[in-house]
């Protein structure tokens, strides 16, 4: 008899849940099979990427390749158990982006797992805990991060690329952008987009090994671009995305503030309605999806 990879993941979660030993196996299977169950009924289907530095979990669904590709970004995931304690595995345990990217009904939507999410830690020998607290912004990340994304947009020749970013990967939505000459649009969901003024704002340290978006706004500023915030964030409020709007100019970059909704509340009910705000620059015609 040949199991599904679904039901084997839940023999393996129910094997575990014997064997009180094996807690944090146990925690990676229940994070992986929720992954799994959100992406199937979207047709997204998992795949492990080379990007040089770190192997990526992503789920993608292309079906035209004369059509523009969607890429969601996940945010920071558990990359601390406590505000002092760093998490051993940064997976996600609500995959947020993948939520989005699952809500979103383009014919081409891939979502990329950021280092050392999803994937086994056996295959990324380079993960280390810097890698999802103090560099998970730093330049090596990018260019792992834009490494598969490549791979992807090779898949769509010559197609357009609209870049969608939560929490933590709104910042790397931007940091990819910066190096890109082939993306149509930006738009971000509770993104962190000045991690500096972020980490004074809850008090911890600075990240001075990796880059901060809003450095690189004047950089984007060309792009479409529409930022989405929480009115009830207080992880990361309002002010992030206007900050960044500010530094950006405002001829591209809008903010939106949605009522009712903190950091980690369901966007993704909301994706669809928000998914039909098309960013577009002042004086230019809209973009079309």
């Amino acid at each position: 008899m040949h199991l599904s990879n679904a039901a084997k993941r839940l023999t393996a979660l129910l094997a575990c849940l014997v064997l009180s030993g094996l807690i944090s196996a146990c925690a990676s299977l229940d994070r992986n099979g929720h992954a799994d169950a959100l992406a199937a009924p979207a047709g997204l289907h998992r795949e492990l990427i080379d990007s040089g530095r770190f192997t990526l979990t992503a789920f993608s669904r292309i079906t035209r390749p004369d059509a523009p590709l969607d890429i969601y970004i996940e945010g920071d995931g558990l990359a601390w158990i406590t505000r002092y304690q760093p998490s051993l595995d940064p997976t996600p345990r609500v995959a947020t982006a993948l939520a989005l990217a699952a809500a979103d009904p383009a014919p081409n939507v891939v979502y990329l797992a950021r280092p050392c999410q999803f994937t086994p830690m056996a295959m990324n020998p380079r993960c280390t805990i810097p890698y999802w607290t103090s560099k998970r912004f730093s330049p090596e990340v990018v260019t792992s991060m834009n490494t598969a994304l490549t791979q992807f947009a090779a898949r769509v020749p010559g197609q357009r690329i609209n870049l969608i970013g939560y929490s933590g990967g709104g910042a790397l939505a931007v940091l990819i952008a910066a190096r890109r000459h082939d993306v149509a649009s930006i738009r971000t969901v509770a993104g962190n987009l000045d991690d500096a003024f972020v980490n004074r704002l809850h008090h911890v340290s600075p990240m001075p090994d990796s880059d901060n978006p809003i450095d690189f706004a004047s950089r984007v500023a060309w792009i479409p671009q529409i930022h989405f915030s929480g009115a009830d964030d207080t992880v990361v409020p309002p002010a992030v995305a206007q900050r960044f709007v500010a530094a950006a100019g405002r001829r591209c970059a809008k903010t939106r503030v949605v009522p009712g909704i903190g950091h980690d509340g369901d966007w993704a009910r909301l994706w669809p309605a928000l998914l039909r705000m098309t960013p577009a620059c002042i004086g230019s015609a809209k973009i079309h999806r």
